[in-house]
């Protein structure tokens, strides 16, 4: 893996997490009533965690060469391309949610698709579903599911864990950007998840970013600082700087097949 592609915040927030959480646990260790909770804490996590995942397994429709066979050979493909065993994926019908989440349990990893996400199939935005697919794989190969189950002190420190989660975020917007080849595509996914696969043809997303940049304030710096997904604007501007300036990133100038900014 490209290792320039690789966010620069990320290692540093990672370890700053783990040193916290390592802390934690040892002066957790060290004292009886500690080793209580922790265990409390961890047994009250891995349950709640294992009723989520029985949630998605008994509810939601597993992708398989039978079941949304595009669909699966298209998460197959992607899988083979980051050098990882394809995780078991599920559709689960999502309200009109517009989402997607990488997770794992005892070792297994699922990633979890919103029906509506997939159903930009329909509208001919393959290549928007791809990306959203690639992301999710990255998070698994990148180990961020198992980081962050490691690191669950680190998690409830003001700013730190969110941060350390956004430059994932970054990470894996940029690897599955040269994933699927097409910074275009990646950048209308994004959109999608701000307006919605009907409305996201006719978003000017120079305008949305510069519009975004001209929002200030308290409040609009407090949200960010304490969210686990940076903003879609800010997102956007990053694979559009990726695409524009592959040779920062030891890219070859033709990794996109279009760095064409809407």
């Amino acid at each position: 893996m490209n290792a320039k592609l690789i966010h620069e915040n990320e290692k540093i927030f990672f370890i700053l997490c783990m040193v916290i959480s390592l802390l934690t646990y040892f002066f957790l260790i060290i004292s009886f009533v500690g080793i209580i909770y922790l265990v409390i804490g961890f047994l009250i996590t891995f349950i709640l965690h294992g009723f989520s995942i029985a949630q998605i397994r008994n509810n939601g429709v597993r992708l398989t060469e039978k079941q949304f066979p595009h669909t699966y050979h298209q998460a197959k493909h992607l899988s083979s391309e980051l050098d990882l065993e394809l995780p078991d994926i599920y559709i689960v019908q999502s309200g009109g949610l517009l989402n997607a989440f990488a997770t794992r349990f005892f070792g297994r990893h699922f990633v979890v698709l919103y029906s509506d996400i997939v159903e930009m199939i329909e509208d001919n935005q393959e290549k928007e579903l791809s990306f959203i697919i690639a992301h999710e794989l990255v998070h698994i190969k990148r180990k961020h599911t198992l980081y962050h189950s490691l690191i669950l002190p680190a998690l409830w420190v003001p700013f730190l864990g969110k941060a350390y989660s956004r430059a994932c975020e970054y990470t894996c917007d940029r690897i599955a950007s040269v994933a699927i080849g097409d910074a275009k595509a990646a950048t209308q996914a994004l959109t999608i998840l701000a307006v919605g696969h009907c409305l996201n043809k006719k978003v000017n997303q120079k305008e949305f970013v510069h519009t975004h940049s001209q929002e200030k304030g308290f409040f609009m710096w407090l949200t960010q600082a304490t969210s686990t997904h940076p903003p879609l604007a800010h997102r956007i501007k990053e694979i559009n700087y990726l695409a524009q300036h592959p040779e920062l990133f030891d890219l070859d100038s033709n990794a996109f097949q279009t760095n064409e900014i809407a």
